[in-house]
């Protein structure tokens, strides 16, 4: 059982899309045609979610030319190069089936307005050994910068001090000069 999932784990991706039944997609996928390869663009609206590990699937549809087209692709296959939402759908159920059934602007799920279109990816893999070493890297570079900016709003004032401190002792000359006249 070991083994199995250890390749499994192999194959899985290091992040997966975070990906919302009712959602709008644009799923990138390698398409190899003889010799050559190139990337297909399918956009429409995840009707069900399903599986987990490797296993793990999402169903897209989109209506062509008045034709439903329906596409399920796996999450971790490497013919899938990327996943983008287009717009953040409402949806009350786990499986939008009936979609199916539906024309026109009827086909399409509410936009849920308050939400933000992000491209989160969700991490399964962590990178244990890489992770400390940039945190090491980045408390650095973050002090730097947190000192640099220190620096720079430090400096202006001292620099207003010392010009007030170098105005101030030509005006007591100057007031000095009249008196010894």
């Amino acid at each position: 059982m070991d083994i199995i999932k250890s390749i499994e784990h192999e194959q899985m991706k290091n992040s997966i899309p975070d990906l919302k039944v009712g959602d709008t997609i644009r799923v990138h996928q390698r398409i190899k045609e003889g010799n050559r390869e190139r990337i297909q663009v399918f956009e429409g609206i995840v009707i069900k979610k399903q599986g987990g590990g490797v296993n793990a699937t999402f169903t897209v549809r989109r209506v062509a030319y008045g034709c439903g087209v329906e596409k399920t692709f796996l999450i971790h296959s490497p013919m899938v190069e990327k996943v983008e939402v287009v717009r953040v759908g409402k949806a009350r159920r786990a499986k939008l089936f009936y979609l199916r059934d539906r024309l026109g602007k009827a086909a399409k799920t509410k936009e849920d307005i308050g939400a933000r279109i992000e491209n989160k990816e969700i991490v399964i893999k962590g990178v244990e050994e890489d992770v400390p070493v940039a945190e090491e890297v980045a408390a650095p570079v973050e002090e730097t910068v947190e000192t640099a900016v220190a620096e720079e709003v430090v400096a202006p004032v001292e620099e207003a001090k010392a010009e007030e401190a170098t105005v101030a002792p030509a005006e007591e000359v100057k007031e000095e000069a009249p008196k010894a006249e």
